[in-house]
């Protein structure tokens, strides 16, 4: 029998904040109690925040790792254990890795790789002990992309398979409506505006022949495997209401406030982006993240690309006025709930001993300590 006390903590709970005690056994919560316990053995927090471990549902921070310079691809199960890493020290013990499925011409041929290469390394370093954060597989599907389904399909079965979002990043839609970014974005590497031009009209062609049988398949595998399913960019009350009609309950990263608000009032839930938080808006010039909780119509973040934003967001959050139980269920007991992992999420008897020590210091939050399964991991 494995038991630690961590004691002298100002622990979140889900609904509340309390001063105490909590008992860690056997990589399980055992107990929960008020005051300090002065024994062997026990760790004296002295006061710190003792909150779950962190679980991000959509983060794409292994192709920053495959790809640290453009063109200087990294030895891919390094690069994996360093994504795992950096996850675990920002206090994240539950990761879904979110890889790209679909090519649009973009920088995909290397997504693609690093799709291939990630589900291979994840098979590979699984059991063996490597992992300082628990991975779980996100397939980001691109509806309009004519490989999407022969490179998805396969993958559904795999056992670490847990969540498929439906993308559409074609020019004109969703992330990229507004196509004068898109042709800044695609010149940055020298391409003409002619060629840009050619490409968004093939792009905008190929989505017309193939997101509507793309998506209806990917669907119907999807359900037969009773998979979390979550729409991504959602732009339109329309696009909102015909993912409802085919069960989709999560919209993930919404880009206009009235699609997120009306995802809220369908019954759906929100994920939006911590970096658009830490950052104080939008990368793409898309809806403040800021403006969606005051709406009510967020219920997680995700890193999307940088993995200690879900921690600074959360604290940010609570800064703003947010009680601070509430702040750290967007990261927490929001994402647990949306991804069906009913034994972690929470700092609850029975549950999984997921816990992140967190210090504040002159306006910086650090995870300190993080335990997952009562195993120190960073």
């Amino acid at each position: 029998m494995t038991q630690i006390v961590l004691t002298n903590a100002t622990i979140v709970l889900e609904d509340s904040v309390v001063q105490g005690t909590v008992v860690v056994q056997d990589g399980l919560i055992r107990d929960i109690f008020s005051g300090k316990v002065v024994a062997a053995g026990a760790v004296d927090l002295d006061g710190d925040i003792l909150m779950p471990g962190i679980i991000d549902l959509h983060t794409d921070n292994l192709e920053r790792q495959v790809l640290p310079r453009p063109g200087a691809r990294w030895p891919s199960r390094s690069a994996f254990l360093a994504h795992d890493a950096q996850c675990a020290v920002a206090g994240v013990t539950t990761v879904f890795d979110a890889l790209c499925v679909g090519n649009l011409n973009f920088d995909d041929e290397d997504r693609i790789q690093t799709f291939q290469d990630g589900v291979k390394d994840l098979t590979a370093l699984a059991e063996t002990g490597l992992f300082k954060a628990d991975h779980l597989l996100h397939l980001r599907c691109e509806m309009p992309a004519k490989d999407m389904l022969r490179m998805a399909a396969p993958v559904l079965d795999h056992p670490l398979m847990r969540m498929v979002s439906l993308m559409d990043h074609t020019p004109g839609v969703g992330q990229y409506a507004d196509l004068e970014r898109y042709r800044k974005r695609r010149g940055i590497d020298g391409s003409s505006l002619a060629r840009i031009d050619a490409e968004i009209a093939e792009l905008q062609a190929q989505r017309a022949r193939l997101r509507a049988p793309n998506r209806q398949a990917l669907l119907e595998l999807v359900r037969a495997r009773n998979l979390v399913i979550a729409s991504h960019d959602d732009e339109t009350i329309e696009e909102v209401e015909a993912n409802a009609a085919d069960g989709i309950n999560i919209s993930e990263f919404p880009v206009r406030l009235a699609a997120a608000t009306h995802a809220k009032a369908m019954g759906m839930t929100v994920i939006a982006g911590a970096p658009n938080i830490v950052r104080g808006g939008s990368h793409s010039g898309n809806v403040s993240a800021a403006d969606m909780i005051a709406a009510d119509a967020v219920d997680a973040l995700a890193s999307d690309y940088v993995p200690p934003a879900l921690l600074e967001a959360a604290f940010a959050i609570a800064d703003s006025g947010v009680p601070l139980h509430r702040a750290i269920g967007f990261v927490t007991t929001g994402p647990a709930r949306m991804a069906k992992l009913n034994d972690r999420g929470r700092i609850a008897p029975g549950l999984r001993a997921d816990l992140v020590r967190v210090r504040r210091v002159a306006g910086l939050t650090a995870a300190v300590s993080v335990w997952r399964q009562g195993s120190r991991v960073a």
